[in-house]
């Protein structure tokens, strides 16, 4: 029983229609879903991804307008930042100017354990880094959607990596080793914190998790910008049900098994603070639209359509937003 590697990331938008502008007009990403919060169906509920919104892809955004007047407050127990991931410096280079033609700051290109990246944030301040998924990549990449505006041989190929920050290293450690079968790969020091690699399958790109150690750091509060959790891979709901037991006998608190109709998902929090999910990478975005159009529509699952009048009437219409960023 091994997990698969990343599956998405959720994260909070204030903002539908300037998140979808950027998340596909500037980082070229294809709207693979547009549907609501299954526990809240007054927000959108977004998904970003590759042409069809493979497992491994995904960049998700719950739409909360509500907290426009609170931005996330970074601290311990949150996901600091998420990596995407690209074929090979080049398509960094490449991406530091596309960047700067959309008027977005960046740190610059800089290199880590060999792999160029470069780090940013999206108008609303989610922390990003497209980084290079290295040669002959472990876990296999997303395709670019070739109606996106970013060339294919640069396009992002789905999640790379995620950051977390926490007080305390080691019981987020044990949880990644001892009960999630992560490896740990490499511990650091970056910027006078501890920092521990760890990988997860086969490894790499797609499979990693980096833990930064920030003893005196607030807790992170969420808000507008911040993520709401990071979800891991299963092949389907047998094996998820096993890791359910297997949690639960770690004595850690898991949800039962959620069908999200897409996938279906478990939750846990592990004890630096941060959400995880584990999702089951079927049955997939194309279940209820044909895959020429996805996230054209708003669509619902089954048990949610007979309300579809009322749920419409309460969402604010997406409409598009030129260059994708605030001026």
């Amino acid at each position: 029983m091994e997990l698969g590697g990343l599956h998405h990331m959720t994260a909070v938008t204030t903002e539908a229609s300037e998140n979808v502008a950027f998340y596909t007009g500037v980082l070229g990403l294809r709207l693979v879903k547009k549907t609501v919060n299954q526990d809240d169906v007054s927000a959108y509920h977004l998904f970003y991804g590759d042409e069809l919104g493979r497992p491994g892809t995904e960049i998700t955004f719950f739409d909360w307008p509500q907290l426009r007047v609170a931005p996330n407050r970074p601290g311990a127990g949150e996901v600091s930042t998420t990596e995407l991931r690209v074929a090979g410096r080049e398509a960094v280079d490449w991406w530091a100017g596309r960047l700067e033609e959309h008027g977005i700051e960046h740190s610059g290109v800089a290199e880590r354990g060999g792999r160029a990246y470069i780090e940013f944030t999206d108008p609303e301040g989610q922390r990003l880094r497209l980084r290079d998924e290295g040669e002959a990549p472990r876990v296999e990449g997303g395709v670019p959607w070739e109606e996106s505006p970013v060339p294919a041989e640069y396009g992002v190929r789905g999640l790379g990596a995620v950051d977390l920050t926490v007080r305390e290293l080691a019981p987020t450690a044990w949880v990644l080793s001892e009960v999630m079968g992560f490896r740990l790969v490499e511990q650091y020091e970056e910027s006078g914190e501890k920092v521990a690699l760890f990988e997860v399958g086969s490894g790499g790109a797609g499979a990693e998790v980096r833990v930064v150690e920030k003893p005196d750091a607030p807790y992170a509060h969420l808000g507008r910008g911040g993520v709401h959790h990071i979800a891991f891979r299963v092949a389907d709901a047998e094996e998820q049900k096993e890791w359910r037991e297997r949690l639960r006998g770690a004595g850690l608190g898991v949800t039962p098994q959620i069908d999200r109709y897409y996938f279906q998902s478990i939750y846990f929090r592990e004890p630096g603070g941060v959400l995880f999910e584990i999702a089951t990478d079927g049955p997939g975005f194309a279940t209820d639209e044909d895959a020429r159009h996805l996230g054209e529509k708003l669509s619902l699952p089954p048990f949610l359509e007979g309300r579809r009048e009322e749920i419409e009437g309460r969402l604010t219409p997406i409409t598009p937003v030129r260059g994708g960023v605030r001026r």
